[in-house]
């Protein structure tokens, strides 16, 4: 999300690199202390954990990593995992709309300022790995229920998509000075433990509502 708003909004890397190591900083946190959280809270199986992960962790690598470790620790295979990363990249279709309407306001701001507006290329705005995910949907959903082809075919990619997000947390990891982060970023860090805190509430309770949880 955040890489494909920082070319409409025209952030810099120092913006963009301080959003994503607040994000990451209580990801982290998200992914040590959710399993044991949902244990305390009396999640059961797979589908309210998944639920709760995919909707109160903020990233695509840390949900997989909140959901494999509640299916290790109660031997579930990939059940929560499949539920939460569904979840999340559900919510991810999201960066379009949000993403559109922050480059019809820049443009129109622009306008106002009597500015020439920079030309806004889509291919950039676009979250093109929503493309590949809805693909791989449909190849999935095809293969299994069209031809027949068992999910364990697909097993040895999903192992393979681990592997490449703990790299990716990795280089992220790498790349994210904390002690900088905590020189320089305390009003970021506040509003995104705000944020964290609040959106782990509101899944909490609409799930309670909905009698998930």
């Amino acid at each position: 999300a955040i890489a494909a708003t920082a070319p409409v909004i025209d952030a810099d890397d120092e913006e963009v690199a301080q959003s994503i190591s607040v994000i990451f900083l209580f990801n982290v946190l998200a992914a040590i202390i959710f399993p044991y959280l949902g244990t305390l809270m009396g999640f059961q199986g797979s589908e309210g954990f998944g639920i709760f992960a995919g909707t109160a962790v903020n990233d695509t690598s840390s949900v997989t990593a909140t959901a494999s470790t509640w299916d290790s620790m109660f031997q579930l295979g990939t059940a929560t995992l499949d539920k939460a990363v569904t979840v999340k990249l559900t919510r991810t279709l999201a960066i379009i709309p949000i993403t559109l309407v922050l480059a019809f306001y820049r443009m129109r701001k622009e306008k106002q300022q009597n500015q020439e507006g920079k030309k806004l290329e889509w291919k950039k705005i676009f979250p093109i790995f929503i493309l590949y995910f809805v693909l791989a949907s449909v190849i999935t959903t095809i293969a299994t229920n069209v031809f027949n082809v068992s999910a364990n075919v697909f097993s040895p990619l999903k192992e393979l998509s681990k592997f490449f997000i703990i790299m990716a947390m990795a280089a992220i990891g790498l790349n994210t000075d904390v002690v900088k982060l905590m020189k320089r970023g305390g009003k970021p860090i506040f509003m995104g433990l705000c944020c964290w805190v609040g959106i782990t509430i509101v899944s909490l309770v609409l799930q309670h509502m909905m009698g998930i949880w």
